[in-house]
């Protein structure tokens, strides 16, 4: 009788541990927390130009992008400074998910698999998907249905993927871990081409004048509402903060202002 009074206390201990970790979770991210320790803790791809890249800037590598202006705008508000841990972009929202992390931008979409798991922002800009390829192999692809066949390429854990296997019918997904690591293969031939988000697309061809966008369209899925910024569950006031830096951004013209910065400064890079 002992021993099963000491296993049914054990079980309610149990329950009681698990009740704290849920109500803990659902606390979400507090803005206290972010300016006690004086820090805000970005988790970055920073493969993504002209949204996150690297580049020399005073001869240290840094990273740089229109996600990082957004990001230091965010921090700016809540009076604390920007901290950068960077990943392949698969690992971002498992780093935020760990807590290693108080917000993710990323060029993130805030699809709607991904709102079961986080909270999000206000989307801060619209994309759609684009195919890069070779230019000597522009005049091939004239329709989607061309890549019935090919190969193309996508990072792994984007919507991107997703576009190649439910809207290229007959193309064959290669998921990889950088956008830098697609340009590569089609560049090199091991695949037919790229799905990459417009801005991104843009970016890379200018600085590769032996790649090209090709002259189709990839309807946008509805599933794709937008890159947003990715915070925990339950972070409604660090929500409100980052959606009043993005509006003020928007009113004032100055989020399209650094878009357009960051798309020129991104051509330069090679």
């Amino acid at each position: 009788m002992k021993k099963m009074k000491k296993m049914m206390l054990a079980l309610v201990g149990l329950v009681a541990v698990a009740s704290l970790a849920a109500c803990g979770n659902a606390q979400g991210t507090s803005i206290k927390k972010i300016q006690d320790k004086g820090t805000l803790t970005l988790a970055v791809s920073p493969d993504y130009p002209p949204f996150e890249y690297q580049t020399i800037k005073n001869g240290k590598n840094t990273v740089v992008g229109i996600d990082i202006d957004l990001a230091n705008a965010i921090a700016k508000k809540l009076n604390v400074k920007l901290k950068i841990s960077t990943m392949d972009f698969n690992n971002v929202l498992t780093t935020l998910s760990q807590g290693k992390a108080d917000l993710a931008i990323s060029g993130i979409s805030a699809t709607t698999d991904r709102k079961k798991t986080f909270d999000f922002s206000n989307v801060y800009y619209d994309a759609t998907n684009e195919i890069v390829v070779k230019k000597s192999e522009l005049a091939k692809y004239t329709n989607l249905s061309d890549f019935k066949g090919a190969k193309l390429a996508a990072q792994k854990g984007s919507t991107q993927e997703k576009a190649v296997t439910s809207q290229i019918t007959g193309s064959t997904l290669v998921s990889l871990a950088a956008t830098g690591d697609e340009i590569n293969e089609v560049k090199g031939g091991m695949v037919n081409g790229a799905v990459l988000e417009d801005m991104i697309a843009k970016s890379y061809v200018s600085a590769n004048p032996d790649l090209a966008i090709a002259q189709v369209k990839i309807p946008n899925l509805k599933s794709n509402p937008g890159m947003a910024v990715a915070i925990t569950k339950g972070s409604s006031a660090l929500q409100s903060k980052i959606n009043s830096v993005i509006k003020s951004l928007q009113s004032s013209g100055e989020l399209e202002q650094i878009i357009q910065k960051n798309y020129a400064e991104s051509q330069k890079v090679k």
